[in-house]
This record gives structure tokens, C-alpha cells and sequence, in this order.
């Protein structure tokens, strides 16, 4: 027995909400997870983790402000379980509130192992439905590492839902989740260490900030371990964790209470049994074109994550390749992701922000550019809250002024970025965003001295 359906979408993230939210005003929609309804991002993703990140930000507004803008002895520190219970307080609602609302639009929904049967049929724990269109928003999963002892990894979902912080921590990778978590639980006292295969670690920021932000990581007792590949994991006698690495062509151990996996994330398809419904795809993702739709199934469309594109795999990218989506399946196949220029923000702290092209993709693009670059830890803005790791980079194109790439290194570098991103989407020039009369005095208004 087949039931039938208009729309079927695999997931329920910010992509496949939007899409099944505005679809089930004209279509019989229904959402398929195999895990809690929500998605990554609002679950163990985004959300939950800013919580955290601000709990980390409070601690060190006070260590810095010792003295200056605080007595000596005033005294901040974070209580780990009180915060996870608070971060609670944003995730808990989210599986119930989304529910409710999916049943108020008499969107059904499946929790199960979806698998592909066919073309246009997918079967959940032995039950075949089929699709006129199918949805694939499945996100993406941590990377198999392929080595012993994988199975002792701690993965973000379970980093955000742990109930004690342990007093030694390694992480596994160089990327967003090492070096976000790592400042979280140097700041709640844990014993850090982030380990990376590469020479330099945050391969998609500006070197020369990330350079700063590592000088400044082991300043706080983050150790930053480069050029190490892990081996194995094995857990000793003791309980402990023994990590055994190679690092220049020798193998050592280290012992820790928790080893925690932040070396990348690939598209969820393991399992879908794509083969069987002629969808194409590799390691990169599910292969789409211009209107996110399969390009070898033309009843499948894909977003988020789990899509082949060039974009950077965050939400509101997801959520843009979402609206493309819905409108082509309610309107044909017209729309194509307008992403402008997708600014990326590391919420370490402080935050390290960057929109647009580094000096290699420049120089590569064979723009004639110039490059506004200094160390801002001196300007009135961030020597008032104590900051002293804060730099920028802007790359401007000398025939147009327009800019090229914005990179910044500050407290609130996650929100300034937006302006660059707004100028460059525009094409609003360096001289156009320096005429800005912005407040003052506010981070944003340090931007004229950048241009």
C-alpha cells in the first residue's frame, strides 16, 4: 500500500521548514526525520551554541575589565550546568512548537529512516509513500575519521547536551566547532586542546587574522597543536582517554577526559539509497542545478547542506536555496538563489568575520586591488571595553572602488561584517560607505577609518 503525497521533504532544518510551510498552502505535504523534528541549526547547531558563546563572552568582558572598568576582585565564572539547563530553556520548545505547528497545517509527519525506493517512492520503517515532487534536506553529518576508536568521540550534539564539563578536553580539527567550543570551555575552566592535520588551522579566513587569533588562543592556555593527525583513540585503565598522534613523522599520546570532533562535516546522504531513485551525487553533495533540482531526477529538488553548490553550507544560505525552491515548485522552474555575498562569522571570542575575497582570490581573479589592513586593539571604540586582539583587512578594487573583501578580527565583528555585506551586495563603493555619517560612538563607526 503506497500513500500518496504532493510534496515529500526529507529533513525538518530551516530549509525544508519554509519549504513545506508555504507549499502545504496548495499541496498535500508531508515531512520525513529521523530525527527530533527541528533541524540541526535550532536543535545542537547555531542556536543552542550562541547561548553558550555568550556565557563565554560575559567571562571575559570581566577578566579584561579588571581593574579598568571593574574592581580587581570582581569575580565571573560559568556554571556548567546552569547554562546548559538555560540553553535548554531555547531547545526544548522546539520540537513541540514546530510539531504543532506542521498539524495546524495539516503537514503529516514521519519519524524514520527515510530510503529511496524508486523514482518518485520513499519507504520509512517498512511504510512506501510517494512523491510528484520530493525535497531532500537532510543537512549534513560529522565526517567519518576512519580510525580506531571513533566510537569514543564526542560529537557537538552531545558537546551541547553535556550535563558536567570535563577538566580536559581535546578536539579533534581546526575548523568552526574546535576553535567556538574550545573558547566556550577554556572560559568554564576545562584544560583546552585543538589539534589540526594542516599547517594553519580556519583554512577559510584571512592567515594573517587567524594567525592573531592563535597568538591569542595560546595566550589565554588554549593549546593549539598543528600539523598532527590522529591515529587512534583508546580508553585506558584510568577512564582516560589516550589519543595517539603523529606529529612530524613521530607518534606520541595524549590523555584526556573527552575527545570531541570538530574536523568537518559532509552531506547526509548515507542511507537515502539514492542509486535507486537515479539521483546523482558525490562526496560534495547531492548534484543540482541552477533551480536546485536534480540534475539526473527531475521530480527531486535539494536544499541545504546535503545540495553540491558553491556556497558556504550555512543557514541562511539553507534558507535562500529554501525560497528558491518553494517557488519553483509552486511557480515552475524560474528562480535561482540570489546568495549577493554571503558574509561567514566565526563566534569564537572575539569574533573573527569575513565576507567577499581574500588577497590569493583577488590576485587570482587578477583584480587591481589595494589593501587597507591594521591592528585596531589601539582605537577608542575597543580600548574602552578592554579588547586587545582586534584587527581588519579590506581588499578595494582601484579601478571601481568597490570593495572586494572585508575581514575583521573584534568583538563585534559578527555584526559589523553585515555592513560590508549590504555595501558589497549593492555595489555600493568605498567611498559611498565612508560617506556614512554612522553613530558614534559604536563599533560600526570604526569602518571609515578602515576605508
Amino acid at each position: 500500500m503506497t500513500t500518496q503525497f504532493d510534496i515529500l521533504i526529507l529533513g525538518s532544518g530551516p530549509a525544508a521548514t519554509r519549504i513545506a510551510e508555504k507549499c502545504a498552502e496548495k499541496f498535500n505535504v508531508a515531512v520525513i526525520d529521523s530525527q527530533k523534528i527541528g533541524g540541526i541549526c535550532a536543535l545542537h547547531g547555531c542556536n543552542p551554541k550562541k547561548v553558550l558563546v555568550h556565557a563565554a563572552e560575559l567571562v571575559d568582558w570581566t577578566r579584561r575589565s579588571k581593574g579598568q572598568l571593574i574592581a580587581d576582585d570582581s569575580q565571573a565564572r560559568i556554571d556548567w550546568s546552569q547554562l546548559i539547563a538555560f540553553k535548554e530553556t531555547f531547545t526544548k520548545p522546539v520540537t513541540p512548537q514546530k510539531t504543532k505547528k506542521f498539524e495546524k497545517k495539516n503537514i503529516s509527519i514521519f519519524q524514520g529512516n527515510a530510503r529511496f525506493t524508486g523514482l518518485q517512492t520513499i519507504e520509512v520503517d517498512s511504510t512506501e509513500m510517494k512523491g510528484d515532487k520530493i525535497v531532500i534536506c537532510t543537512g549534513a553529518r560529522p565526517a567519518p575519521l576512519n580510525i580506531p576508536g571513533e566510537d569514543l568521540l564526542t560529537h557537538s550534539d552531545q558537546f551541547l547536551q553535556t550535563p558536567r564539563l570535563p577538566a580536559e578536553i581535546l578536539f579533534i580539527g581546526g575548523g568552526y566547532i574546535s576553535f567556538e567550543f574550545a573558547h566556550v570551555a577554556q572560559r568554564a575552566g576545562s584544560a583546552v586542546t585543538v589539534m589540526d592535520h594542516n599547517e594553519r588551522p580556519l583554512s577559510g579566513f584571512e592567515p594573517s587574522l587567524v594567525d592573531r587569533l592563535v597568538k591569542y588562543s595560546r595566550d589565554l592556555g588554549i593549546n593549539i597543536i598543528l600539523s598532527a593527525d590522529v591515529l587512534s583513540l583508546y580508553k585506558n585503565k584510568n577512564r582516560k582517554l589516550e589519543v595517539t598522534v603523529k606529529q612530524n613523522w613521530t607518534e606520541k599520546e595524549y590523555y584526556t577526559d573527552m575527545v570531541v570532533h570538530g574536523a568537518g562535516r559532509v552531506p547526509a546522504t548515507d542511507g537515502l539509497d539514492l542509486e535507486r531513485a537515479a539521483i546523482e551525487y558525490d562526496e560534495t553533495g547531492i548534484k543540482v542545478n541552477q533551480f536546485m533540482q536534480s540534475i539526473s531526477n527531475p521530480h527531486v529538488y535539494a536544499a541545504g547542506d546535503v545540495a553540491a553548490t558553491d556556497q558556504p553550507r550555512l543557514t541562511p544560505v539553507a534558507n535562500q536555496q529554501g525560497f528558491t525552491v518553494v517557488k519553483n515548485i509552486l511557480e515552475g522552474n524560474q528562480a535561482t538563489p540570489d546568495y549577493g555575498v554571503v558574509p561567514r562569522v566565526l563566534f569564537t571570542v572575539p569574533q573573527l568575520a569575513a565576507v567577499g575575497m581574500n588577497e590569493d582570490q583577488a590576485s587570482e581573479a587578477e583584480y587591481d586591488f589595494e589593501v587597507q589592513q591594521g591592528d585596531m586593539s589601539s582605537w577608542g571604540s575597543l580600548r574602552k571595553v578592554g579588547a586587545t586582539c582586534a584587527a581588519y583587512k579590506i581588499l578595494i578594487d582601484r579601478q571601481t572602488d568597490q570593495i572586494l573583501g572585508a575581514h575583521l578580527l573584534a568583538p563585534d565583528a559578527g555584526e559589523t561584517i553585515n555592513l560590508f555585506a549590504l555595501a558589497m551586495k549593492f555595489r555600493l563603493t568605498a567611498t559611498d560607505v565612508k560617506s556614512v555619517l554612522f553613530a558614534f560612538p559604536t563599533s560600526a563607526s570604526g569602518i571609515r577609518n578602515m576605508l
